[in-house]
């Protein structure tokens, strides 16, 4: 009798584990089967009609009205225009910062005819970035994607109001014509890590999203040059996604600086200024005030190494004062008159404006 028991005990105890490991290669095969489904619609991709009727309805035009002064005093208000993406389903909306300049309350328009006030959360001229929160019901909204896999020849798709046209948003279809490019505006400032498209990007798209055929938003449209066709940039969505981070939760980007408007140097700008150096950062002014007045730099002076990086352009002294800290000091080699020197500096903080 008691090996009868024994032999039931035993059979219940196999049926038992049986059992939990059939269960446990059930789950284990549901899990795989929805990681791979995961994966596959990641990466699916959608036809174009598709893209635009699933991204359109979250791209927004923004307006900001400005006052500026005639030559009597007397107030003349005008509006600019811009586009901007709803990124978040609380009514977050990422543009440029130039689209809304400097004014605290903007009008924000989606495709739908809704009309919002939008506050501005933030925004950093250095980047060209601002964030416009809306307050409202079932605002639509598009994901932001990965940047870092784009690939050259990839089809891209841009959306934004151009020209201010009525109809809603404008689309126009392109591909990466290249990555990681860097442009300088006049007063030196280097917008740095844009996507260069063909995409026709017009007056009105600034601040518009670039998009992928995933659906996803990989860069925000921020310039053209003008009179050259084809020629396309924005701002890769990997670079915008911590600044944008940082307007929503202080409502500015505190970064360090060292106080000096730069130049990229080419080997034609060396050759045309009879430089001794075809590579590194020429410094074309040493603001007042700031770390490099303090620490001696000198207009002329050319900065080939920084904290020990090499740094053959002004898009490459950014990336390594990105690393740094405010207050942290800081080594460059330079070469001035034909001569190489070291110095160093302590990093301060970017004004709001240069005098």
């Amino acid at each position: 009798m008691a090996e009868q028991i024994h032999n039931f005990d035993t059979i219940q105890s196999d049926n038992m584990r049986g059992t939990f490991t059939r269960q446990l290669l059930l789950t284990t095969v549901v899990a795989f089967l929805s990681f791979v489904a995961r994966e596959v619609w990641a990466q699916t991709l959608f036809s174009v009609p598709q893209v635009i009727a699933k991204v359109r309805p979250s791209v927004v035009q923004i307006s900001a009205r400005r006052v500026s002064y005639d030559i009597f005093l007397r107030p003349v208000p005008s509006n600019g225009l811009g586009s901007g993406i709803i990124y978040d389903s609380r009514g977050y909306i990422l543009t440029n910062s130039h689209v809304v300049g400097e004014e605290e309350d903007v009008q924000v328009i989606l495709p739908d005819g809704r009309k919002f006030g939008g506050e501005v959360m933030g925004r950093d001229p250095i980047t060209d970035l601002a964030v416009v929160m809306i307050k409202g019901k079932d605002l639509p909204y598009t994901s932001l994607g990965d940047s870092s896999k784009l690939e050259i020849g990839e089809t891209l798709i841009a959306i934004g109001n151009a020209l201010g046209l009525e109809g809603g948003p404008t689309v126009t279809v392109g591909v990466v014509s290249a990555l990681n490019r860097s442009l300088e505006d006049a007063t030196g400032i280097a917008l740095i890590d844009l996507i260069q498209t063909d995409a026709a990007i017009n007056p009105g798209n600034s601040g518009g999203p670039l998009i992928n055929l995933k659906g996803e938003v990989v860069g925000i449209n921020m310039a053209v040059i003008p009179s050259v066709h084809g020629v396309g940039f924005a701002i890769a969505i990997n670079s915008a996604k911590p600044v944008a981070k940082e307007l929503l939760e202080t409502g500015m980007v505190v970064r360090p600086w060292l106080g000096i408007v730069p130049i990229t140097i080419t080997p034609g700008l060396a050759a045309l200024y009879d430089l001794p150096a075809e590579e590194g950062v020429l410094v074309a002014r040493v603001v007042k005030g700031n770390p490099a007045a303090e620490a001696g730099l000198q207009t002329g002076d050319i900065i080939s190494v920084l904290a020990g990086e090499r740094v053959k352009s002004v898009a490459g002294l950014r990336a390594v004062i990105a690393k740094k800290k405010l207050g942290d000091r800081v080594n460059l080699e330079i070469n001035r008159d034909r001569k190489k020197f070291t110095m160093s500096l302590t990093l301060g903080v970017v004004p709001d404006e240069l005098e």
